[in-house]
């Protein structure tokens, strides 16, 4: 099914739009797109409406000509999307860099919302090391292409036994990021590293919260992700899944999805 298209905050954003129901957006990661979500949303469709855009930069929406994509920015365009579509405050669940743009959508835009989300991601900022590899990251990308950076980066994303137990979708991934923009992807290296810390948001806010975890996870430990505990927030650890639950344990993250929906 070819993606729908939408003006939102001045770009053009292409998105999928399945089922319906209570209105579910989920954001891919860093070098993904909605084909991310290509295994999660069959199973998520029958119970709600599930729309799952492409990121300014990456798939099939456009790249703005900027050096920087802030989390700031992005969440102005899923406000906007969210605007254009009227939807009906949505729960919002993002995926490692999408879950970076959910908290900023939620300290922003919280009216527009009924729940939020992180997936492999955390409140925490870039430690110094990161941001170092991010540096290195765009270095990559401008000398060697996005292919090269794509192809070295995802095989980090999985649990290790992965790449060799599912080659398929280690490719799969790797076939999504390469159709990002290599402009886009910098641009968005740049925001993530100077994303601040969030943590403030995930404490102070009155939505119902969903951290998820992957306990093979490379990229995002579990304490970093479950950074704060209260009653309104649920917490799923995933014992199978690296930082790419939704290709490598797509039927345990739609649980986690579905129960905190009903809840």
């Amino acid at each position: 099914m070819p993606k729908k298209r939408v003006e939102a905050n001045g770009i053009t954003l292409a998105y999928e739009d399945h089922g319906a129901g209570k209105p579910l957006l989920l954001l891919h990661g860093f070098c993904g797109s909605s084909l991310y979500w290509q295994k999660v949303i069959p199973l998520l469709a029958g119970h709600c409406r599930v729309i799952a855009p492409d990121l300014r930069g990456h798939g099939e929406s456009e790249a703005p000509e900027e050096a920087v994509y802030s989390m700031e920015a992005n969440a102005d365009d899923i406000a906007a999307l969210i605007q254009a579509l009227d939807l009906d405050r949505p729960i919002v669940l993002g995926h490692s860099l999408g879950g970076y743009i959910a908290l900023a959508l939620a300290e922003r835009y919280g009216e527009l919302l009924s729940g939020f989300g992180l997936i492999h991601s955390t409140a925490y900022p870039d430690t110094e090391e990161s941001r170092a590899g991010r540096d290195k990251g765009i270095a990559t990308i401008r000398s060697e292409g996005i292919t090269a950076f794509v192809d070295g980066l995802v095989p980090k994303l999985f649990a290790p036994e992965h790449l060799t137990s599912m080659p398929e979708a280690v490719e799969e991934a790797k076939r999504i990021g390469r159709g990002t923009s290599a402009a886009g992807a910098a641009a968005t290296q740049e925001g993530m590293k100077r994303r601040p810390d969030r943590n403030s948001v995930l404490a102070e806010t009155g939505l119902p919260v969903l951290l998820v975890a992957g306990l093979r996870d490379g990229i995002v430990p579990v304490e970093k992700t479950f950074s704060v505990r209260r009653a309104s927030i649920t917490c799923v650890e995933l014992e199978e899944a690296g930082h790419m639950s939704m290709l490598e344990t797509p039927d345990p993250l739609a649980e986690g999805i579905l129960s905190f929906l009903s809840r």
